[in-house]
């Protein structure tokens, strides 16, 4: 049987149980000194005569597996289940947005990143049968979702999306293009696409090269322009006011369409100028229904037991038992509800 844990980065909360148990044998030795403070060994044995050294370790050792228990339901163990024989015929498409503050720029209402959020919505709602990734750049580009055909975990991404994700500000559409290439499988030379959405401000001199290097490996590259030539004030989220430069004049930012073109052009693609969401959704699904299809095996069709229940009712057990083991020695009228 193979085994897996769905959420693997929850193991790391293991190294807190080495920590905690560091923490019990200090509390230990802390109450032998105590006891060998007051001195008197009389006094020190008719103080705890009612006290079981082995019990207390017990409701410890009970709290420590009821710990661990809990940290790996959340890590949620999976067993590799019936595959289901299901083929699909698709390509692989990074969407690769800009989430840049001169995105939340009102010359398109509510402002640019929203109405960028509902092409990408629509866009996935047309590719059923394709596998989508999405990266966020700005000043740094993010692997915000690598490929899938989890379509509802795409639009919860997309609606995420935003400048505080990637808080270094800029428009680094190369980085971003060579990050969304990294997604697909280098060994194709056709089946992948990449969308583009920027309002393409911040010229990136090296962007051209690297949309001709993909477009020679296969990758076709189309671009949607978001804005206007004319430009708007940028809002700034933090004290929602117009954003001003070192002269106290509002910063405009305009629609770089010139660079966008070009890159649709290098990349064999088409580049749209988003004013009707579902205008331009249509317009790009159209041209990337002219990449040639593959039929492929997905593994997310794969279907997973999950056991992450037992550890959560493991921990539910070892927690109840804790709570009515006492501390005292057997025959004490007091409880550890004390």
């Amino acid at each position: 049987m193979n085994f897996r844990f769905e959420h693997i980065i929850f193991l790391a909360g293991l190294a807190v149980v080495p920590l905690v148990i560091f923490l019990f044998w200090r509390l230990l030795n802390w109450k032998k000194k105590t006891m060998a403070v007051i001195g008197d060994p009389s006094l020190v044995k008719e103080l705890l005569k009612n006290y079981s050294p082995k019990k207390f370790n017990l409701k410890f050792l009970l709290s420590v597996i009821a710990l661990t228990a809990v940290i790996i339901a959340m890590a949620n163990l999976q067993r590799k289940g019936k595959m289901e024989n299901v083929n699909r015929k698709g390509v692989d498409v990074m969407i690769v947005m800009d989430v840049s503050k001169s995105m939340l720029a009102q010359d398109i209402k509510p402002n640019r990143l929203e109405r960028a959020k509902q092409l990408v919505n629509k866009i996935i709602e047309r590719m059923e049968n394709d596998r989508i990734g999405l990266v966020l750049f700005a000043g740094r580009a993010y692997m915000q979702m690598p490929l899938t055909t989890d379509h509802s975990a795409s639009k919860m991404y997309v609606q995420n999306a935003g400048p505080d994700v990637v808080p270094t500000q800029g428009t680094v559409i190369a980085e971003a293009l060579k990050m969304a290439n990294s997604a697909f499988n280098s060994k194709e030379r056709k089946y992948k696409s990449i969308v583009l959405i920027s309002d393409g401000e911040d010229h990136d001199p090296e962007a051209l090269p690297v949309a001709k290097t993909l477009q020679q490996n296969g990758v076709m590259i189309n671009t949607v322009g978001i804005g206007s030539p004319e430009g708007a004030p940028i809002i700034d989220p933090n004290t929602n006011d117009f954003k001003k430069d070192a002269q106290g004049n509002n910063v405009i930012t305009k629609l770089n369409e010139a660079e966008l073109q070009q890159l649709a052009q290098a990349g064999n693609g088409i580049y749209e100028r988003l004013e009707d969401p579902t205008e331009t959704a249509d317009e790009i699904t159209k041209q990337l229904g002219t990449i040639e299809q593959k039929a492929v095996s997905d593994n997310s069709y794969i279907n997973y037991i999950s056991y992450f229940y037992w550890f959560i009712a493991l921990a539910i057990v070892l927690l109840l038992l804790e709570m009515f083991v006492s501390e005292k020695r057997s025959g004490s009228s007091i409880t550890s509800f004390d």
